[in-house]
């Protein structure tokens, strides 16, 4: 081999398994995350609810359960779920068709001999971003947490904050221990849709989350790529108190474990 091709062959190589490389197709499924106050004492009557009936009827009429959990600490008794649809119209025709169903019917009317079994139902529609990952979890595991995290930026601050997510957060992530499980933004016409990031990590325990976090925030690379992009923002990308997190224990019904 003489020394043009000594030189050019690994070039040549590293081209090919590039463009033999599986392109990701793009997510443009429309999620919605939805979350449920349960009336007081009634979140278990809410769960069992979920279990037996409404978890099987959102299949029955095309609807995607992509995870269920309750907060880990709870005193607002709180039910959170994700669910995914093809296109916004296909959730609206499902829904209208699973209220509709007649076991759905007699199912919430038995539920609610006693009363309702939820105050409040927020809903937010979510679209998944271009560096949106999920990580296959194959096994449950007792002492596995999820964390939903939630970041409002200030004006003008969201492709930015995107930006840093996509060539460095996301992957310093994995290098520390953390799994992904989607990273949104509201889809158009919601609130938020111009400064708000939404995320699920999956953590082996909570004591993994601390132990991941403080890794992450002590990485050299982090350091560099947070105070460049904040640099260039003129501060940091994020309002006072613009990051929030919230620990979730997934339920025995949830399809993520």
């Amino acid at each position: 081999m003489n020394r043009r091709t000594a030189i050019l062959l690994p070039l040549f190589t590293a081209l090919c398994a590039f463009a033999a490389a599986p392109v990701r197709a793009a997510d443009t499924k429309c999620y919605e995350l939805r979350t449920y106050y349960a009336a007081p004492g009634k979140l278990d009557s809410l769960l069992q609810r979920f279990r037996n009936h409404t978890v099987g009827l959102f299949t029955r009429h095309g609807i995607t359960n992509v995870g269920y959990w309750v907060p880990a600490e709870n005193p607002d008794r709180k039910l959170i779920y994700l669910l995914s649809f093809p296109d916004r119209a296909a959730r609206d025709a499902s829904f209208k068709e699973f209220g509709a169903d007649p076991e759905w019917q007699t199912a919430q009317k038995a539920s609610e001999v006693d009363g309702k079994l939820v105050d409040k139902v927020d809903s937010r529609f979510l679209t998944a971003t271009d560096f949106s990952k999920t990580d296959t979890i194959t096994a449950a595991s007792p002492s596995r947490v999820y964390e939903l995290r939630t970041y409002t930026c200030g004006p003008d601050n969201l492709p930015k904050l995107l930006d840093r997510f996509s060539n460095h957060t996301v992957g310093l992530f994995s290098k520390h221990g953390m799994k992904h499980f989607g990273y949104y933004t509201p889809s158009a016409g919601q609130p938020g849709t111009e400064n708000t990031l939404i995320y699920f990590l999956i953590h082996d325990s909570k004591d993994a989350m601390a132990a991941s976090f403080a890794a992450f925030r002590a990485d050299p690379v982090w350091v560099a790529a947070k105070e460049a992009s904040e640099k260039a923002a003129g501060g940091s990308l994020t309002v006072p108190d613009g990051v929030k997190s919230e620990v979730l224990i997934p339920t025995d019904f949830s399809p993520a474990k």
